[in-house]
């Protein structure tokens, strides 16, 4: 991959809301070649999606429960992590998975309606997938930290202090 596509994709990663204009303006080039050079990079899967990070507390979102689950699975011939993955992401309640390394083999991170949907969800379509050996469920339970972007900024102490 090239320089120029290298810097598109950091100045993305930083703030996805930058137009094809002020992209241009600060690498010195044309529009047209930013226009180009982001539509190849989407086209060959580099860019798979542009989102807004939401912090869910400050909107109010609480009608949604998310989950990490660490998946431990039981090595099968001709069966290699990829077609455990390909079962498992095909779940609707699943927004990412990852291959990891360590004491559990992927890490499955889901999100659903209620702590019942999630049980559900565990019970009657992850576990019962042949090969998997152990899931251990993890409930997040609050964000600090979502995608590189702090939450909520901690504010001074308004706590006075007490002279001895």
């Amino acid at each position: 991959m090239n320089a120029f596509k290298l810097q598109i994709i950091e100045l993305l990663k930083d703030n996805a809301r930058y137009s094809n204009s002020q992209l241009a303006t600060i690498l010195g080039a044309s529009e047209l070649d930013v226009e180009k050079a982001i539509s190849e990079l989407e086209k060959d899967g580099v860019i798979v999606k542009y989102s807004a990070i939401l912090n869910s507390e400050a909107v109010g979102e609480n009608s949604s429960v998310q989950a990490l689950i660490e998946v431990k699975v039981a090595p099968q011939k001709l069966k290699g992590f990829d077609s455990y993955a390909e079962e498992i992401y095909s779940f609707s309640e699943v927004q990412s998975l990852y291959l990891m390394s360590g004491g559990f083999d992927l890490a499955v991170f889901v999100e659903g309606k209620s702590l019942a949907d999630l049980a559900r969800f565990v019970a009657e379509k992850l576990s019962v997938i042949d090969g998997i050996v152990s899931v251990q469920t993890h409930f997040i339970l609050k964000k600090y930290k979502i995608e590189g972007q702090i939450t909520k900024k901690s504010e001074e102490s308004k706590r006075q202090i007490v002279g001895a």
